[in-house]
């Protein structure tokens, strides 16, 4: 039913709240949105040099577009903020916000709307108006409404409010002389020029043809790569970074022969992204590409698997079937975690490799395979072979042509970048809209440590993806709670005018043992050399095995055994 408003606005402390100010790291939040407090005579500044250099109905439309966007952005805070948005207390977050900010002082004359039958009617007064009052300052008065910015901006909330199109205009503007700024909304199509809105919110011939020019340049410098430089392939696409580029590029010039690539680099980097693409950028693209985890295949089973079983060779083998060589003949053979080969299968790798042939298992003829090996590990191969786990001479043979992969620590500037692929990925998958994650978020996702890589990142995204509703930003939360933890430790927090460290402490009780460490000198770096060398004793030396009864990654412990190490040297 239709709702009128008080001539007045409920209280604001709810939204101003939502400001936090972390002075520590050079950042303003309000809830997840970065803001910033800037002179507001840089507006100024901006507006002038637009209308120089576009006109002025230029930069009125374009003011307009960057106003509506910042009042869709707070009404989906509003939302989060004041859930019942069918009430008319939830709408008066656009005014208050408006208010916060230090845009404008507003004053409802009348406000009418009917959610359900989506019509609409508002009318407010404005004071202290901030390009009304620039404009008067340094411009004088003008002949025209300059409030643009503030009138997109209530657009846009209120579209959002009501799920339609919603148009305001400033009737009056003190900047030409009115006692003050009045400005009235309704639906777009009520309007004489009902298709004013659209205009407003289209791009700007200029700026399509900016496009048009950078796709062209785009183009050009695309013919002017490195041949091997199949920007279509989607690793190539998400990968910028001049580590990640370097490896790229080795694996480009591996594709234009037959040699075996040995893939190195942590858990869930993408190794097997890497093998793919090789194969794709290869003359052997056409041909079958077989992926095998080798850990996943128990040890007994792992020489069928690869080389393929005649008949009768053992009990269960009923009948003769080919292994990954045969049916990988004339493409890529992928073998992930190779580190785990039985010592027989890795004698009858070496000789795949050397011969290219293989034997299947309980067979007496050689069959001749044209085959491609990638390999990959996630372990150190040399030290597999010192400890007598990776036969040397197989060992010397893969690792011709060695790749190695950063881990996504090590490349953060992608992130951004793989986060738009994941996001395009999986809105496709579970058929939603998601314009992108929210500041907060992504400044969490630039400083959390990685320790799964790439996989870790997707199935964050994954998982926001599906927490978040249609049209909306994945927030901290949705991507995953740890994140928002590790986020919140060291944020201050503005609270009654005051700025006060956040109670980061508070995520967990106190630890009894902890607590009686803490009481009798503890020493940090002496407890974890302590520990690490301890697990290292536990372990025999095995720096995997160790790292498991930590809870670490294997590079993870390895950086810091080196640390550890080069400290000892140094005293």
């Amino acid at each position: 039913m239709p709702t009128t408003t008080d001539p007045k606005f409920p209280t604001s402390q709810d939204l101003v709240s939502q400001i936090r100010f972390d002075t520590g790291k050079g950042m303003v939040w309000m809830h997840e949105q970065r803001m910033l407090l800037i002179h507001s005579s840089i507006f100024l500044t901006l507006r002038n040099e637009l209308i120089t250099t576009i006109g002025s109905e230029r930069t009125r439309g374009l003011l307009m577009r960057l106003g509506f966007h910042s009042g869709w952005r707070d009404a989906e805070l509003a939302r989060k903020i004041r859930p019942e948005l069918s009430t008319a207390n939830a709408f008066a977050a656009g005014p208050q916000l408006a208010m916060i900010k230090g845009l404008v002082n507003v004053s409802p004359v009348r406000m009418d709307f009917d959610l359900e039958g989506s019509s609409f009617y508002g009318e407010f007064l404005w004071e202290n108006a901030f390009e009304a009052d620039l404009q008067l300052a340094n411009g004088g008065a003008t002949d025209h409404a300059v409030c643009w910015l503030l009138t997109g901006y209530s657009s846009g909330f209120t579209t959002f409010y009501m799920g339609r199109k919603v148009l305001f205009r400033e009737v009056e503007c003190q900047a030409k002389g009115d006692e003050q700024c009045r400005i009235i909304g309704r639906p777009a199509d009520e309007w004489d020029d009902p298709h004013e809105l659209d205009r407003i919110l289209q791009p700007d011939a200029l700026a399509e043809e900016l496009i048009s020019l950078q796709s062209q340049l785009s183009e050009l410098q695309a013919h002017q790569r490195d041949a091997y430089d199949k920007a279509d392939l989607a690793v190539n696409s998400v990968g910028h970074a001049p580590n990640f580029k370097q490896a790229w590029n080795l694996l480009q010039k591996a594709a234009a022969n037959n040699v075996s690539v040995l893939l190195q680099g942590e858990t869930g980097v993408g190794k097997e992204v890497f093998a793919r693409s090789l194969h794709l950028n290869s003359a052997r693209a056409a041909k079958p590409f077989i992926a095998v985890n080798c850990a996943c295949i128990p040890p007994d089973l792992i020489e069928s698997e690869l080389f393929g079983v005649e008949k009768g060779a053992f009990t269960g083998a009923h009948s003769s079937r080919p292994g990954k060589f045969e049916r990988a003949t004339g493409g890529t053979l992928f073998l992930d975690e190779v580190v785990e080969l039985s010592p027989r299968a890795q004698a009858s790798l070496l000789r795949a490799l050397q011969e290219g042939e293989v034997e299947r298992v309980g067979g007496t003829n050689t069959l001749k395979v044209d085959v491609r090996l990638v390999v990959a590990t996630n372990e150190n191969l040399e030290e597999a072979v010192a400890q007598g786990k990776f036969r040397a001479d197989l060992f010397y043979r893969l690792s011709i042509y060695p790749v190695y992969i950063p881990a996504l620590r090590e490349r953060k500037e992608d992130i951004p970048l793989l986060v738009t692929h994941f996001l395009n990925k999986f809105q496709t998958q579970y058929q939603k809209k998601i314009p992108g994650i929210s500041d907060k978020a992504q400044q969490a996702l630039m400083s959390y440590g990685w320790p799964g890589n790439i996989r870790e990142l997707e199935n964050m995204l994954e998982r926001g993806v599906i927490l978040t509703d249609n049209n909306q930003l994945i927030d901290l939360e949705a991507l995953c709670p740890a994140l928002e933890k590790n986020e919140g430790r060291d944020t201050e927090v503005s609270h009654g005018g005051y700025l006060q460290q956040s109670p980061g402490y508070l995520y967990g009780k106190p630890d009894p043992v902890c607590n009686s460490m803490l009481e009798n000198g503890f020493n940090f770096e002496d407890f974890e050399r302590n520990l690490i060398c301890t697990a290292m004793h536990k372990a025999s030396g095995n720096v995997s095995q160790a790292a498991r009864l930590i809870g670490l990654t294997r590079a993870q412990l390895a950086y810091r055994l080196e640390k550890l190490e080069s400290s000892s040297e140094g005293t």
